[in-house]
């Protein structure tokens, strides 16, 4: 009876011994399964970047983004619902505002300001094409750089890089525009107003050279805040080429 129960035991240790192996086998096996689909997993998900690919990643992101500006830009009211990049009356003629709108003109300056802003807002239906042949032209020596810098760091180049190009196309574009709302209207009537009255400075500033500086001013801010969507918001990221670019300025 005895040898009974001992073999019975030692049975019951064998099939418990197989059963140990059994799972210590199959977890070897999962461990080596996991890491080696980390492996792969880690191999597909970071490619490497090619400089190529920062290259082409920023022109869209600045392409996607100029577009954008452009198209908000010269909406109605682009400008002059915008309190980030509305035009306000000249710097150079501040002085003649604040006298005006105390002598109670304050009406004939916001007319004017309305339609220095609906100028902007003409001018900027032209822009798209000067800023897509500013960054087909971009080379950039410094890519990963721009990349991995600030948040504006494609826009800043951009704008260093083309501001002047982009000045001596769009001030005629300006020129026009502000022909086209009748600008010397309501600018003349103010000017003349206001150096009529006695012991002030005489003003005359260039609202040409005003409005296009303002104008290009303001569609760079634009072109930022797009930008700044597409570093951020995953969902701006609206191709595979900026998807993939942009995951490593995540990085930074």
């Amino acid at each position: 009876m005895k040898n009974k129960i001992v073999l019975s035991f030692s049975f019951v240790l064998f099939i418990s011994f197989l059963s140990l192996s059994a799972v210590l086998s199959a977890q070897v096996n999962l461990n080596k399964a996991k890491t080696a689909v980390k492996k792969v997993t880690k191999t597909v998900a970071t490619p490497a970047l090619s400089e190529a690919d920062i290259i082409n990643g920023l022109k869209e992101a600045l392409s996607k983004g100029s577009n954008q500006a452009a198209t908000l830009a010269s909406a109605a009211g682009g400008f002059s619902n915008n309190s980030l990049i509305k035009i306000p009356f000249p710097q150079d003629a501040k002085k003649m505002e604040t006298k005006l709108r105390a002598i109670g003109m304050g009406a004939e300056v916001d007319k004017f300001e309305k339609t220095l802003n609906e100028a902007a807002e003409l001018a900027s239906k032209e822009v798209g094409n000067i800023f897509l042949d500013a960054i087909k032209g971009m080379t950039v020596k410094d890519g990963m750089g721009i990349l991995k810098g600030a948040d504006n760091a494609a826009t800043d180049y951009l704008n260093k890089q083309t501001y002047q190009q982009l000045y001596d196309k769009f001030k005629p574009i300006a020129m026009k525009a502000l022909q086209q709302v009748q600008i010397t209207r309501y600018w003349n009537p103010l000017m003349t107003k206001y150096n009529s009255i006695p012991l002030v400075e005489k003003v005359n500033p260039d609202l040409e050279d005003y409005t296009t500086k303002k104008c290009i001013e303001g569609l760079f801010k634009l072109v930022a805040a797009e930008e700044l969507k597409i570093r951020k918001d995953i969902n701006a990221r609206t191709s595979d080429l900026l998807k993939k670019v942009f995951a490593e300025a995540d990085k930074k």
